[in-house]
């Protein structure tokens, strides 16, 4: 599934084509992705502007003036095709459908196509159909069901040691699951908590407890949240990480995987320097863990 700076780098190709933009003609192939689309959808939608597009975890909202906001979720093979009235095409987050290629907005899996005024179109192509979409007044956004659990941003300022020791206090399970909990922290994912823990010297297997004490917390948070802030960063300034065909508004690929310290990399040397270890991979919650036990403890 697209991790955070995959979901930020789709936000700002979509900004480029869609903010102080009306939405003329909304097209629906479908009458639901992975669930129904709300009543009315596509009529609420079109003749409104896009105010400002804003991304929360990982959803896309998209502000409408009349003061409701359109929710998009890629789920796990979502992705938006930019077509111009001259046919030329764009594509915006292809991370799991291998060698995918731009639909015209009539193909098998294109389920919903948004018109600008000038003809320019929005295609959302999804084979899986995990994505999802939802429209809701923008006072109730909070209590939406889908946000209204959420924790807080890892790259806002309310994130940081503090956060994490007061998160963490008391907990028994690992490290990594204490970071993937989307009502601690939102956005995180698989990938990028792989690569912040090993960057902290940290395994993902110990107790996240561990890291609070009575008198405080284990200075490592500090280090912790320091690395999850970068590595998210780097992710978002290198277009995400091209798994399989994931690739960022200007129709390039993600390279962040081309740094990747752990993940992916099973078997291989660890890359810090003096370590001499040898990344391995276990399995936490179902989920692949790629880790150095010889550095990360």
């Amino acid at each position: 599934m697209p991790e955070l700076p995959e979901v930020e780098t789709v936000m700002r190709g979509l900004e480029t084509v869609l903010t102080g933009q009306r939405i003329t003609q909304v097209t629906l192939a479908r009458s639901n992705l992975r669930f129904p689309f709300p009543p009315g959808f596509a009529k609420r939608i079109e003749g409104r502007l896009v105010l400002r597009l804003q991304r929360r975890a990982k959803y896309i909202l998209a502000f409408l003036d009349g003061g409701e906001v359109l929710i998009l979720h890629l789920g796990m093979s979502g992705r938006f095709t930019i077509i111009d009235v001259r046919g030329r095409m764009t594509g915006l987050g292809e991370f799991y459908d291998e060698a995918a290629t731009p639909d015209s907005g009539k193909g098998p899996h294109d389920h919903v196509v948004f018109t600008r005024a000038d003809g320019l179109r929005i295609v959302y192509t999804d084979p899986r159909r995990f994505g999802l979409m939802d429209l809701v007044a923008e006072e109730g956004l909070g209590t939406h069901k889908l946000l209204a659990q959420i924790g807080i941003e890892p790259l806002g300022n309310e994130f940081g040691a503090v956060y994490l020791a007061e998160g963490f206090r008391g907990k028994k399970a690992p490290l990594k699951a204490g970071l993937l909990d989307q009502t601690l922290i939102a956005g995180l994912g698989n990938i990028y908590v792989c690569e912040a823990l090993h960057r902290a010297g940290l395994s993902p297997k110990r107790k996240a407890g561990s890291l609070v004490k009575k008198s405080g917390y284990d200075p490592r948070l500090e280090d912790l949240a320091r690395h999850i802030r970068a590595v998210l960063t780097e992710a978002i300034a290198a277009g995400g990480s091209t798994l399989r065909d994931f690739v960022h508004p200007q129709g390039d690929k993600g390279s962040f995987q081309q740094v990747f310290a752990v993940y992916d990399r099973e078997g291989e040397k660890c890359r810090k320097r003096g370590c001499g270890g040898t990344v391995k991979r276990i399995v936490q919650s179902g989920r692949s863990t790629f880790y150095c036990p010889k550095c990360q403890k």
